[in-house]
C-alpha cells in the first residue's frame, strides 16, 4: 500500500474524465481547478480505506472523485468569500473568469460530486449520499463559523477546535469512511476509521496554522504570515491570549485590529510575541495530542496489523510535511 501509487492511479482516473463540454464557460473553470494540482490527500484516503477493507481500491474511484470534486468546489467558493487572488500559485477561478462564473461552476461541481455515487448499488449509494449530505452541510457550518469569528473578540479555543473540525476534519474523516462503505465493511470499522480521520484532520489543520506563521516560505506554497495579515484568530493567537502577560495581550489585540499595506513588521512583531510565550511549543503539543488520539483509534480496529501500520505511516507522512 503506497501513497504515491494511489495518487498516480487517482490522477490517471481524473485525467481520463472529459470535463469540458457545452456550455464551455461553465465547465472550463471546473477543468481548470481540478488540474491545479495538490496532494489529492482526500481521494487517496478513500482509496486507501477501500483497499484495507476489501483489497480492491479501484471500485472506490468514483467515490474518491466525488470527494475531490466536492473539495475543489469548496475552494472556489471559499476563494470568492476571501477575495483570494491565488490558489496553489495560480489565479483563482473568480480572478481568471469572474465571480458569477465561480459561483455557478462551483454549484455544478457540487451536483457532479453527487452524480459519481450513482455508480454504486442502491444500499451503498444510500450510505454514501447520506454521509456526503451530512458532511457537506457541516463544511458550510464550519465556513460560517469561520466568518463569524472574524468579527468576534471572545472566541474560545474549544469553539475554534469545533470550527476547524467542521470546516476541515469532517471531510478527511468522511473520505476514509466512504472507502469503508464502498468496501462494504462493518459499521464499527467504518465509524472507527471516521474517528481516526477526524483526529488526524484536526492535527493537520493545527499544523497548517503553525506552518502559516512559522513555515518555510520556499516550500509552504502559500504566503507565510497570511493568517496574521488577515487577522485570523487561529489557535496560535487564541493560545497567546490565554497564556501571555497583559502587556503582550494588549500588543496582540492592537496588532490584530490593523490591516497594513506593508505587513512585514506586523508579522515579525506577532511572531516575536508568539515565540516569547512558547506558542510554537504549545501548538506542537496539541498537534501531537490529536495525532496520538488518531493512532489510538487504530488499535481498536478489526484489521491486519500491517494495515494499521500503513494508516499510521500515512498519519506520520501527513504530519511530517517539511514545510
Amino acid at each position: 500500500m503506497d501513497i504515491l501509487h494511489y495518487q498516480k492511479e487517482f490522477l490517471s482516473y481524473l485525467e481520463s474524465k472529459q470535463w469540458i463540454h457545452e456550455p464551455k464557460n461553465l465547465y472550463e473553470p471546473i477543468d481548470y481547478i481540478l488540474k491545479l494540482g495538490g496532494k489529492r490527500i482526500r481521494p487517496v484516503l478513500t482509496l486507501m480505506a477501500a483497499d484495507i477493507f476489501s483489497s480492491d481500491f479501484k471500485k472506490a474511484m468514483p467515490a474518491a472523485l466525488a470527494v475531490e470534486v466536492f473539495h475543489n468546489f469548496t475552494l472556489i467558493h471559499d476563494d470568492i468569500m476571501d477575495a483570494a487572488p491565488l490558489r496553489r500559485g495560480k489565479a483563482t477561478v473568480h480572478e481568471k473568469w469572474d465571480t458569477n462564473t465561480g459561483i455557478l461552476s462551483g454549484d455544478a461541481m457540487l451536483i457532479l460530486a453527487y452524480q459519481y455515487f450513482e455508480n454504486y448499488e442502491p444500499i451503498v449509494f444510500q450510505k454514501l449520499a447520506k454521509l456526503f449530505s451530512k458532511t457537506a452541510l457541516e463544511v458550510c457550518d464550519g465556513q460560517q463559523l469561520d466568518v463569524d469569528f472574524e468579527t468576534r473578540n471572545d472566541v474560545t479555543i474549544p469553539e475554534y477546535i469545533n470550527m476547524i473540525r467542521l470546516k476541515t476534519s469532517v471531510l478527511v474523516a468522511a473520505a476514509l469512511k466512504m472507502g469503508a462503505i464502498v468496501a462494504e465493511s462493518n459499521d464499527e470499522n467504518a465509524n472507527l476509521i471516521y474517528d481516526f480521520g477526524l483526529n488526524l484532520g484536526l492535527a493537520f489543520q493545527l499544523q497548517d496554522d503553525y506552518l502559516d506563521t512559522f513555515g518555510d516560505p520556499e516550500t509552504f506554497g502559500k504566503q507565510v504570515g497570511g493568517d496574521i495579515i488577515e487577522n485570523k484568530k487561529t489557535y496560535l493567537y487564541l493560545k497567546a491570549l490565554e497564556v501571555a502577560s497583559e502587556d503582550d495581550k494588549g500588543k496582540l489585540a492592537y496588532l490584530y485590529r490593523k490591516k497594513l499595506a506593508d505587513s512585514a513588521d506586523k508579522i515579525s512583531d506577532v511572531k516575536r510575541i508568539f515565540e516569547l510565550n512558547d506558542i510554537p511549543l504549545l501548538i506542537k503539543q496539541e498537534i501531537e495530542n490529536y495525532t496520538e488520539k488518531a493512532f489510538n483509534t487504530l488499535a481498536q480496529m478489526d484489521i491486519k496489523d500491517t494495515d494499521k501500520q500503513n494508516l499510521k505511516n500515512f498519519g506520520l507522512w501527513l504530519m511530517n510535511r517539511s514545510v
